[in-house]
């Protein structure tokens, strides 16, 4: 197979970044608020590109109840709720009072303060306590790594068919192949790579492996 892909340096992400759509002064803010408050920490922070990706994947296919796995200070959450169909909502879970404070701020900023419900404590507890009859539309997995593989499996539960699981991080920061990373554990890498080959042989989804950001897995549920 031969291979067909652009290499993205930093002038052309800032290219891709300037052609997308939602990246508007209360994101810039929030990033920047972000940097300030958590250093090195903020490359946790959805990335612009990618965070327009799920507005337009969230609008597209009418999602109404969506679920995220990792808040931090709230640009992902943003993001989703933007494309959310009128009465929709979004569950949001996260363990950090600091950082879900900064989030709530911009939620209601972004006047979308009624359509995030944040539920603080680690994210396993609140998946297992959800009704498996009440099922979601969408889901973003972006916590603790470590964690991957439970909470893909349990989001495939809490998805109904036809609805759409997004999976962050999954090159690892190219650690996956066994190149140099960014830093994450041995532990969170193995739980990737795991994941990964979970999604790709799991008959339960259809699934697409993309290049955005640091790597996104698309899984439509059967």
């Amino acid at each position: 197979m031969l291979d067909k892909f652009t290499r993205m340096d930093p002038a052309l992400h800032r290219y891709a970044v300037a052609h997308c759509s939602g990246l508007d002064e209360l994101l810039l803010e929030l990033a920047a608020e972000t940097e300030r408050a958590a250093g090195e920490m903020s490359i946790m922070l959805t990335a612009p590109e990618q965070a327009a990706m799920m507005t337009v994947l969230v609008r597209a296919t009418g999602v109404r109840r969506a679920l995220e796995l990792g808040t931090f200070t709230g640009y992902g959450s943003i993001a989703i709720a933007r494309g959310l169909a009128a009465g929709g909502n979004l569950l949001t879970c996260d363990v950090n009072e600091e950082w879900s404070a900064i989030a709530r701020r911009y939620w209601s900023r972004a006047g979308l303060e009624d359509r995030i419900e944040l539920r603080l404590g680690p994210a396993l507890e609140t998946l297992e306590s959800l009704p498996r009859a009440e099922p979601f539309d969408f889901a973003f997995i972006d916590a603790d790594k470590p964690n991957y593989p439970a909470y893909y499996e349990h989001c495939v539960e809490l998805v109904r068919p036809g609805g759409m699981i997004v999976v962050d991080n999954v090159f690892a920061g190219g650690a996956v192949t066994g190149e140099a990373g960014d830093g994450m554990s041995e532990e969170s890498v193995q739980a990737i790579r795991e994941t990964n080959d979970r999604v790709a042989g799991d008959d339960r989804v259809l699934s697409a492996m993309i290049g955005v950001s640091d790597g996104i897995t698309l899984a439509l549920r059967s």
